[in-house]
């Protein structure tokens, strides 16, 4: 007896809006399986969770006698939540210190010599952005979303598993009714799905995507990093100023307690003169302490933003001046073409806009699920005792109708994502331009403003302390006329030290605003 050989086509059609996770071919979270504790912020162009999939939404397409209805989970090759959105960046400026208050009597002498640069052998600023690149367990855990970003790669490219099912059929129940009931059947099906529309591409290039904006968020904490680091490092140089601000002052009050003690030889001065500029000296001593204090504290929290031990702060010496060089600097009509073709944020939101395209793509690919041809290799069919056994097999195919679900609102949904993002991007180089400008216009004002104190105004406030100092010992002014000239010459050398300062901080903040290292 000829073996039968069974051919069927069969369609079946989707229940709407059932459907269950991509066996094993799923794109996760970059975040991690539902972690939710990425260290890296909110990545543009993704767009939330698709709804109607997760765990117990299997669905199974229906079955009947014979071997022509292979059990197949619906849905199989459906990606599921397309890489959501991770948590917010979570870094956090480094507030800088106050500035350490200088007397307002007593001659605050400014320094005339060249900044010292500190002992030889310091940490240099561009060591400690090395260290910091190193050191910094922040950008260390942040940098691990990188290589979790290249799982997802690997994740999307993998392929459904096929199926393989075991039946029988058509089992006599035994008793009255065993002589009625037909040959028992045996099959064996393997079904495996087939991409038609490039569901797999898309997914692919959407992770791809995914990984590119986690690099660039990469390189955007790193800039965000080195800012905090810049702002730490002028604390310690703006105290260490602040003190040797203070030295001079000391000792030229002690010559003025000589100078005023030998008045009192000569009958020119009394014993309150003579006090009054003691409680002056103490005054002054008693600001290099709390001054010794600010600058330790300030190391204290550089070495906290370098990841150096507790007590590193106490030995931490740094090789930098306030009044650094000041190479010219590109207009700022050169600034902002730079600023917005370097900058990483805005970086990771034009890839942003390319991932958000590509899951449009996806989204529509998902429109129609996989084919699956299946393959009945054996059919078994117990036959009578008088007819022998049975074999055959089948081969056929189950086509998904997309009649009702044809993932309409994701497709909306991704649509909508895309153009959120681009606004965005506008939005963000809208705020990148004002920084500039902003940043631009500070160090212009604020380089003005040091040169006009260097090269007019405290020149001309020395003169006149000069002076009144030689009529003081000569006795021919008063020791209040000589505290007030010293009185109006502190006023201007505190605005010295205040607006070096604030430039070396916008010499800084120029940097990150471009996104390069411009200034030195």
């Amino acid at each position: 007896m000829p073996r039968p050989v069974v051919l069927c086509f069969l369609a079946s059609t989707i229940v709407a809006g059932i459907s269950v996770p991509w066996a094993q071919a799923q794109v996760p979270d970059p975040s991690g399986p539902g972690s939710g504790e990425s260290t890296l912020g909110a990545s543009p162009g993704s767009d939330g969770s698709t709804p109607g999939q997760g765990p117990g939404g299997e669905g199974v397409i229906g079955t009947g006698p014979g071997p022509g209805f292979p059990r197949v989970p619906q849905g199989i090759t459906r990606p599921g939540q397309p890489f959501g959105a991770p948590a917010e960046l979570g870094i956090g400026p480094v507030p800088s210190l106050p500035e350490a208050e200088l007397p307002l009597y007593g001659r605050l002498e400014v320094p005339t010599g060249p900044e010292g640069a500190g002992p030889p052998g310091g940490l240099t600023l561009d060591q400690a952005i090395a260290r910091l690149l190193h050191a910094n367990t922040d950008l260390r855990a942040k940098a691990m979303e990188i290589p979790k970003a290249q799982a997802d790669i690997i994740t999307a490219e993998l392929w459904a598993n096929p199926l393989l099912f075991f039946d029988s059929q058509l089992i006599p129940y035994g008793g009255p009714f065993a002589e009625e009931a037909g040959p028992t059947q045996y099959d064996i099906n393997i079904t495996h799905p087939i991409d038609l529309n490039g569901k797999w591409k898309r997914r692919r290039e959407v992770a791809v995507l995914a990984k590119n904006v986690i690099e660039a968020q990469y390189q955007d904490a790193v800039r965000l990093q080195v800012d905090n680091l810049y702002t730490a490092w002028v604390d310690v140089l703006a105290a260490r100023e602040t003190l040797r601000y203070l030295r001079f002052s000391a000792q030229a009050l002690e010559d003025l307690v000589e100078a005023t003690r030998a008045l009192l030889e000569q009958g020119a001065a009394t014993p309150a003169d003579v006090n009054r500029v003691e409680i002056l000296l103490d005054s002054t001593n008693v600001a290099l302490v709390e001054t010794e204090e600010t600058l330790l504290d300030a190391k204290r929290t550089l070495a906290t933003v370098l990841y150096l031990p507790p007590d590193a702060a106490m030995t931490l010496e740094v090789s930098g001046v306030l009044r650094a060089p000041d190479p010219p600097v590109p207009p700022v009509e050169e600034l902002i073409p730079m600023a917005l073709a370097v900058r990483p944020d805005l970086a990771a939101y034009r890839i942003g806009i390319r991932r958000a395209d590509a899951n449009v793509r996806l989204q529509r690919a998902n429109r129609f699920e996989d084919v699956f041809l299946f393959y009945q290799p054996y059919t078994h069919q117990a036959g009578r005792a008088d007819s022998g056994t049975n074999t055959s097999w089948a081969i056929g195919a189950t086509i998904p109708l997309p009649i009702y679900n044809r993932n309409q609102g994701n497709i909306e949904r991704a649509r909508h994502t895309a153009v959120q993002t681009k606004i965005q991007l506008a939005d963000l180089e809208r705020r990148v331009i004002t920084e500039v400008q902003r940043a631009e216009r500070a160090y212009a004002v604020s380089l003005a403003s040091v040169r006009r104190l260097e090269e007019d105004i405290l020149p001309k406030a020395r003169e006149n302390l000069e002076t009144g100092l030689e009529l003081y010992k000569a006795g021919e002014e008063s020791q209040i006329t000589y505290l007030e000239a010293q009185r109006n010459f502190n006023e201007v050398s505190r605005q010295y030290r205040d607006t070096l300062v604030r430039h070396r901080r916008v010499m800084l903040q120029l940097n990150t605003a471009v996104g390069r290292r411009l200034l030195p």
